[in-house]
């Protein structure tokens, strides 16, 4: 019986999951079955010098030097920070104030592209990676400029250093996508599932695990089988499907259903022995890490009712959206654009927004697709408790949101453990009197990490 048909087969049919959680609409046919096709390079890159979790890369390069595709631009600000790579051959333009999907202008490096050239990767040198020790692997990842994939954009090197007392047993590689429209690393896997076993490998080696699981939901079996036949025939790595459902994705509902195992609340999974990687991040360094490359692009996934030509695209780090919906078209008078997916990815406010390395979709809604939301009104909580029902770190959203409309953020925080929500946006998708629950939480938590940080000013 093949591995497809095994998966099928009747006997196999329970699914691991979590508890709690949601089904919203999948809408993922738009691009499910679209290959990866590669978008032009744009006359000019913008590349935010801090488009990661940490501290902002630190330019090495000056206005009117040449670069060629892949050579590093910026050096890493430090550990918690990764260097930044030309994505495309041409000439440094300058360092200006742009706008990013984070709201605030922000410093980036413009790149001009040289039309004429054929964007080769140039700056790159092969290297054996099997004789390479785990301290080196790290420091390549670093040098990579790699950062989760998925969205978080938190440097890929730090989760390869956990704490000694955390001896890592177990690679969890999230292939769930359990956004919808988002089909980004559903393609990946498919299409690259070579290079993400061999990133499964490495990551392995890095971290002195044994054992590596590679899970994604049950609605991807075509995946599945595509990988199953690039495993290795130790049995180290395993490919296992897991229920359709929102949040599935999510670091501490994946380690449940793949393993069985908690993630304590404020800790990391290194404490219960685990690791758990993105999939396009996986597959990023099973490519890179044997040529010493940088992250220059990356698949994304672009569609939605507004978008004439929606697919999977590899895309250069750097482009603004405007080019991108240039080359796609799109329609509807007023659109509402998302950079990542409906129930977690931001709106953009301008088209000069780039592409980063966090960012693995572009959903595009027209007026007709939003106007029910934007006129929906706001009521006061009915205790319903379909928000409880279905938050999957089994919060009381309802309570939270409620002293946060009192500002009492203190409260949330110690009584109602404010900080182990990850703003998957269940509660707010499920409440009737369509309270922006995590528009609230949100606000609380900025509010509280600013007192900490008058409070910790105060103190030195």
């Amino acid at each position: 019986m093949s591995g497809l048909a095994k998966l099928l087969d009747p006997a196999h049919w329970f699914r691991s999951t979590f508890s709690h959680g949601i089904h919203p609409a999948e809408n993922k046919h738009f691009t499910a079955n679209k290959p990866i096709r590669r978008l032009p390079f744009p006359p000019e890159l913008v590349l935010p010098l801090s488009q990661h979790a940490g501290a902002p890369s630190q330019l090495i390069v000056h206005p009117g030097q040449e670069v060629v595709r892949g050579e590093p631009i910026a050096k890493a600000g430090g550990f918690v920070s990764v260097p930044l790579h030309a994505p495309a051959t041409g000439m440094i333009k300058g360092v200006e104030l742009m706008p990013t999907a984070r709201g605030p202008k922000t410093p980036c490096v413009i790149l001009k592209v040289y039309p004429g050239d054929s964007q080769e990767v140039r700056f790159y040198q092969e290297r054996d990676v099997d004789k390479m020790t785990p301290q080196e692997i790290m420091q390549a990842v670093q040098d990579s400029g790699l950062v989760g994939l998925g969205g978080a954009a938190f440097p890929t090197h730090v989760k390869l250093s956990p704490p000694k007392d955390h001896k890592v047993h177990t690679v969890l590689i999230n292939g769930c996508e359990c956004e919808p429209f988002l089909t980004t690393d559903h393609r990946v896997m498919i299409e690259m599932a070579e290079y993400l076993i061999r990133g499964t490998q490495i990551f392995m080696k890095a971290l002195g695990a044994k054992k590596a699981i590679i899970g994604t939901e049950d609605n991807k079996l075509d995946a599945v089988e595509a990988l199953q036949a690039k495993l290795p025939a130790d049995g180290s790595i395993t490919v296992k499907a897991v229920k359709t459902k929102y949040p599935q994705g999510a670091e501490k509902m994946l380690a449940k259903a793949l393993t069985g195992l908690e993630i304590p609340s404020g800790n990391f999974p290194s404490s219960v022995g685990l690791a758990v990687f993105n999939v396009s991040s996986t597959a990023e360094i099973g490519e890179l890490l044997p040529l010493s490359r940088g992250v220059i692009e990356r698949v994304v996934t672009i569609t939605g009712p507004g978008i004439e030509h929606p697919g999977n695209y590899m895309v250069p780090i750097g482009t603004p959206l405007r080019f991108i919906l240039n080359q796609l078209g799109f329609s509807g008078q007023a659109r509402h654009l998302i950079m990542g997916g409906p129930m977690m990815g931001g709106t953009v406010s301008s088209l000069d927004v780039p592409v980063t390395k966090g960012c693995g979709g572009i959903l595009v809604l027209t007026e007709e697709d939003t106007k029910d939301q934007i006129s929906r009104a706001t009521y006061p909580c009915i205790s319903c408790a379909k928000c409880v029902e279905a938050c999957p770190m089994h919060l009381n959203p309802s309570q939270l949101g409620k002293l946060a409309y009192k500002h009492r953020y203190d409260e949330m925080s110690g009584d109602y453990h404010l900080m182990d929500c990850f703003e998957c946006g269940c509660c707010s998708f499920v409440c009737p009197s369509n309270i922006p629950l995590v528009q609230y939480f949100r606000i609380a938590k900025s509010s509280l990490r600013e007192k900490a940080m008058r409070e910790k000013a105060k103190a030195s």
